[in-house]
């Protein structure tokens, strides 16, 4: 939960994603659109879901990503997580 969550707040929804090559992750990239459409449906707009990613992940992963309204973090930035309240 970030710090300042309100009681009736949702936790902010973190996952982990691991990528030995860049073919893999690009087959499988609308998982994550379709999961986030979901949740979104289910417990409303201000879902926050973060990716955080290890590994290759390129330009054309993480736009969609972006597109989606999908946020990540690098697992050698993981001080960024900080930007989410945390």
């Amino acid at each position: 939960m970030p710090k300042s969550a309100k009681p009736d707040e949702l936790p902010l929804l973190i996952e982990a994603k691991s990528a030995g090559d860049f073919a893999n992750v690009n087959k499988r990239r609308k998982e994550e659109a379709v999961k986030v459409n979901q949740l979104r449906q289910t417990y409303g707009k201000n879902v926050r879901f973060v990716l955080f990613l290890c590994g290759y992940f390129d330009s054309g992963y993480l736009g969609y990503e972006a597109a989606e309204g999908i946020d990540w973090v690098w697992e050698h930035r993981i001080d960024d997580l900080e930007q989410f309240g945390l």
